[in-house]
Formats: C-alpha cells, structure tokens, sequence
C-alpha cells in the first residue's frame, strides 16, 4: 500500500501540532522526494549515515528528529549539508523532521518514551514551553537511580549530587540538550533531574541545592521518540516502517 506525500505530511501534523511551538528550525517536510510513499525510515538525526542506510533499506522518506536546518545557520549548501541534500534529491527522498513537537507529544513523544522506558508515569509540567516532565517515584539514593537509568539505556551517565544522600521521591526530566531546565526542575521541586547533557554550571547547582543532576546523554535520552511516532502512522496508514538507529557517543 502506498499513500501520497501531503496525506503523510498532514498526519505528521495533526499528531505533533507544530504550530503551537516556537522552535529552533522549521518542522515538517524538509526536503520534498517522490510523490508516492510506501516504505518509511525512522531515525534520530539526519545524518549521511542515516540517509545512506535508507537508501539502502530502499525508504521513501525519512523522519526524524533532529532536522537539516537550523536558525542561525550559515545558510549556503555547500560542504557536509550539500552532500546529505543530494543524496537525498538523487534518491528521491522525502525528508520530514519534527523538533520540540516529538519532544512534547503526550504519548509518542522523547519525554513519554524516555518516562515509559524508565518507568515513570508523568506529564509536562516546568521549563520552556511546558517541555520539561515530573513523576513521582522511590529512589533510595542518586546513585541507585543513576544505576537504574543506566541499565535502562545501556549506557554510561555523569552524576551531579549534593553533599547529603537522600531519598528521591520527585524526578524531573527533559530530552537532549535540556540542561538548561535544571533551576526550572529545582524550582518545580525535583529531588532529581534527567536530561541529555551536562555543562560547566550544573554540577555547581546540583552541589549548592542538593538537587541530583543525571546527563544521560543527548541521543540515547532521544532515540524512542521518532520509531514510536513513525510506527504508530505507519501502521495507521499502512506503510512500511523501519528504525535505524545511527550510534552516536554525545
């Protein structure tokens, strides 16, 4: 079964909303391919090696969430962005990508996934926008959370404590690049907050407050939004889907 490219394009929209966001890059179709789509590849980043693993896996179109444009970008087409562009005009290729819309879907979204893939049940609550989710949970320590959310996502995680262990009972948490959201996690009353990545003030907070900061880090936080919502339309509208997760060590 194959569907055309604007009835795609409005199903993508009508479950993420965009307009509702003020984001840093535009959402939605990025580079238009063929009319006709039957086989949809999923992925976190736009990447080459993501373009060329679907060619290979013979997609249609591709959605993600880390797009190919950005505000503040340079905006010629030369070098690395003229190569991922033409593979995809070359192949036909459509490219969709949705940004802070896959972080915030209630249910498919980065922060629903990562929840249900820690076993927090939470909702939208501080930060940006109303990005950032809180869940109440039963942590002992900052380290026997720290180790549940590294089994949880198979990876190693950087730990921001304060001076005095104490049990969890508040987790905040956000997607990505989100660690500008910890005095928002703080002031919404988190005894923990979770995120992608971690810069130089953080770990002063976390001390100064005694609120846990964990950077997870930016791609393993955000790779189960884009499958989850790919599959789900996919199977909505009876399309081919697969995932193709691009390692990524950020």
């Amino acid at each position: 079964m194959s569907i055309e490219r604007n009835q795609l394009l409005s199903c993508f929209d009508g479950l993420l909303q965009p307009e509702r966001f003020k984001d840093y890059g535009p959402n939605g179709l990025q580079v238009e391919g063929r009319r006709e789509i039957k086989r949809l590849v999923s992925g976190v980043t736009a990447s080459r090696a993501l373009i060329e693993a679907a060619i290979a896996d013979k997609a249609d179109a591709i959605f993600v969430h880390h797009g190919l444009f950005w505000r503040g970008m340079d905006g010629r087409i030369t070098g690395w962005l003229k190569e991922r562009i033409r593979l995809l005009l070359a192949h036909d290729i459509n490219l969709f990508a949705y940004h802070l819309p896959l972080d915030a879907h209630p249910t498919l979204g980065n922060n629903a996934q990562l929840g249900a893939r820690l076993g927090l049940q939470g909702e939208a609550a501080f930060g940006e926008q109303n990005l950032g989710w809180l869940a109440k949970a039963d942590f002992a320590s900052a380290e026997q959370l720290a180790a549940h959310v590294r089994a949880a996502l198979g990876r190693e995680v950087t730990l921001a404590d304060g001076p005095a262990p104490k049990p969890l009972r508040r987790i905040a948490w956000c997607t990505g690049g989100a660690q500008g959201f910890f005095e928002a996690a703080i002031a919404a009353g988190a005894d923990a907050y979770i995120t992608g990545e971690i810069s130089e003030p953080q770990a002063h907070l976390a001390r100064e407050t005694g609120t846990v900061f964990i950077a997870a880090g930016h791609h393993a936080t955000e790779r189960y939004g884009a499958p989850a919502l790919a599959a789900h339309v996919a199977a909505e509208l009876g399309l081919e889907h697969h995932f193709i997760d691009i390692d990524n060590p950020a």
